[in-house]
This record gives C-alpha cells, structure tokens and sequence, in this order.
C-alpha cells in the first residue's frame, strides 16, 4: 500500500522530484544552498542527528548535550519516531546498510 501524506500537493511533489534529480553530495550542497537558510541546513541536520541518537537508545541529556537540541525539539522527534510517517526510521536504515 503506498503512502498517502496529509501535505500532498502538485508543489511538494515537483520539490521532491527535484531533489530525486540530485545525483551526488556537491548538487545536495549546491541546492540546499540556494533553497534553504543556513539556520534551516543546521535545523534539518540536527534533527536527523537527534534521531539517530534516539534509535540508539541515547537519553534526553545526552542527545541535548551532544547535539545541542532543546529537550522540545527531541520530545518532538522522539513522537515522530513513535507515531510518525517511518520517514526517521527508513533514512536511518538506509544510512546504515550504506556503512555496512
């Protein structure tokens, strides 16, 4: 059954499209750049940096420490995580058979 997001719009898919083009690190540098502010870039990176953490089990005080992200923003993740589209979950799988 395919996924059906409540977002959905003809703008959102051709923003995907677009990114599915990116063929390499430099082009994801190159367009991000361009479409995100510098504050955005680091907020989408800590993010997903605060869920890997939690997929390994890490406290609150650790990934705060770590990673310097408010309690908020981890208990925020952390319900995305649990209750979410599986979008953590899949990129954190995919980043990890990348590794091994």
């Amino acid at each position: 059954m395919a996924y059906e997001s409540k977002f959905r719009s003809d703008e959102l898919d051709e923003l995907f499209d677009g990114i599915l083009t990116l063929e390499n690190r430099e082009d994801c540098y190159r367009f991000f750049e361009d479409i995100c502010t510098v504050n955005e870039m680091r907020a989408i990176s800590q993010r997903l940096q605060v869920a890997k953490l939690l997929s390994k089990k890490k406290t609150y005080s650790e990934i705060e420490k770590q990673t310097k992200a408010s309690t908020a923003t981890i208990s925020r993740i952390n319900k995305c995580i649990a209750y979410g589209a599986d979008g953590y979950r899949r990129v954190l799988e995919r980043l990890e058979n990348k590794k091994g």
